[in-house]
């Protein structure tokens, strides 16, 4: 069999994205939510919707789950012998739109603006199904002239906005199908329009949850204050301490790094994350130290009386949600000790607190190098026209990677993506930049041309 080359891929590309682009229109109408509350059945026809964009490429396919886990849609096809197989994730379950007096547009109606799709998961994670087929269907994969040098597995999970519980299950369970090579995780993002990246550290997570109680219940605040402490003054002092006077987490036994030499300019940082004038960053360091390899500690959320509706009496009991963001080499369970022993240290006036975990997940780092690495430089290259990808952080977290890692440690694992800066992921008016669209969708089917290259060598 004789593969395509270079400029082949490049015509083939182009012809396929108008019906890639109407594919992933139909993706985005289905609003396919994991989270509790919300109605599940999108979610199976966005499995099957999936399921039959795979049969279309030619792929032996299934939907599984694990136990009421969600489904996951697995997409097979057996290398040629001596050629290497390639596994390609995505997943295509997607974030709650919140307010939706916030979006602009139907956030369940694509549409274009300025070169870009607007629509919830338009960007995350929905353009990676799509960049996946895409690549398969211009090597002719389901047609007469299948042209595909090496073997692939296409594995779109339908739960990792809600924590991916299902997925060391579903690794097990399919491990011998999902044996791959190399690696790509098309969840992350490029360093900006017109600059591809490679992802190359995450950090990790641990979501917590604090009570204060200091009545038995509510109590006239006119008759009792003064003397007694209400719950959400007890709250409010112990959150300040989590941070110094600086805004850098205070919260000692937390690893801290140094992140890639990448200079990422202020005016650009507090641009693309929508920072009001006047309101300072917090922290010291480089802003990529900062987002990539230091801790980041977040409050949530509060438990507390809405402020319409308080009556004139003292809190009894209140709550706050952490996020407690980890830099690569710090371990879970050992900082979630951390930051419970630190709030009951300054804890105030004796009140009474208590602590509930949510998840967490490990970060990660990965080592970008050998063919199959060189193999993805050369292809995004190629794609944006000369200019080499640059090996980036990510201030968020996949916990799934390590997992990934663990279970299959003799492969190369590629974190790349559709996103870019002004993407929005998880908040209202979510987009695709198109033009980068076209060019990850190239880079993948290139990435597959030269990983079947680079196993010969």
């Amino acid at each position: 069999m004789t593969t395509l080359t270079v400029d082949e891929l490049r015509a083939a590309i182009e012809r396929e994205l108008p019906g890639v682009r109407a594919d992933l229109e139909a993706l985005v109408r289905i609003p396919g939510i994991a989270f509790d509350g919300f109605d599940f059945a999108p979610l199976e026809r966005s499995a099957q919707a999936v399921a039959e964009l795979m049969r279309g490429v030619g792929l032996d396919v299934q939907v599984s789950r694990i136990g009421d886990g969600h489904p996951a849609v697995i997409g097979r096809r057996p290398a040629p012998p001596g050629a290497p197989t390639v596994l390609l994730y995505a997943h295509h379950d997607v974030q709650p739109v919140g307010d939706l007096s916030k979006w602009e547009s139907d956030p369940f109606e694509p549409t274009e603006r300025d070169g870009r799709l607007y629509g919830r998961g338009a960007a995350d994670d929905k353009a990676g199904v799509m960049a996946h087929i895409a690549a398969l269907r211009a090597f002719g994969c389901g047609t007469d002239d299948d042209r595909l040098p090496l073997g692939v597995v296409v594995f779109v999970e339908g739960e990792e906005e809600f924590g991916s519980d299902s997925l060391p299950g579903l690794l097990e369970k399919h491990k011998a199908e999902l044996a791959a090579d190399v690696i790509v995780i098309a969840d992350s993002g490029n360093w900006d329009i017109g600059v591809p990246a490679l992802t190359t550290s995450l950090r990790g997570i641990v979501n917590s949850f604090v009570d204060v109680q200091v009545l038995e219940s509510a109590v006239h605040s006119g008759m009792f204050g003064g003397p007694v402490p209400d719950a959400l003054t007890v709250l409010c002092r112990m959150l300040a301490t989590l941070h110094d006077e600086n805004g850098d987490v205070a919260v000692p036994g937390l690893v801290s790094g140094e992140a890639a030499p990448l200079d990422y300019p202020v005016d650009r940082y507090r641009a693309e994350a929508g920072i009001l004038d006047g309101v300072e960053l917090i922290g010291t360091g480089r802003i990529v130290d900062r987002m990539w390899t230091k801790p980041a500690l977040a409050v949530l959320g509060i438990d507390a009386p809405r402020t319409a509706e308080a009556p004139n009496a003292l809190v009894p009991v209140a709550r706050a949600k952490l996020s407690l963001r980890l830099a690569p080499g710090d371990d879970p369970k050992s900082a979630y000790q951390a930051l419970t022993a630190h709030l009951e240290k300054h804890v105030p006036w004796g009140a009474k607190i208590s602590f509930e975990f949510e998840h967490d997940g490990n970060a990660c780092v990965i080592d970008a190098t050998g063919k199959y690495f060189d193999a993805a430089r050369s292809a995004f290259a190629t794609a944006w026209d000369g200019t080499e990808p640059v090996e980036i952080g990510v201030g968020g977290s996949i916990p799934f990677i390590a997992t990934f890692q663990e279970m299959f440690p003799g492969a190369s694992i590629l974190v790349t993506g559709v996103e870019d800066p002004h993407a929005k992921a998880h908040g209202p008016n979510e987009s695709l930049h198109l033009g980068e669209f076209a060019r990850v969708c190239l880079a993948e089917a290139l990435l597959l041309h030269n990983v079947a290259e680079a196993a010969k060598s």
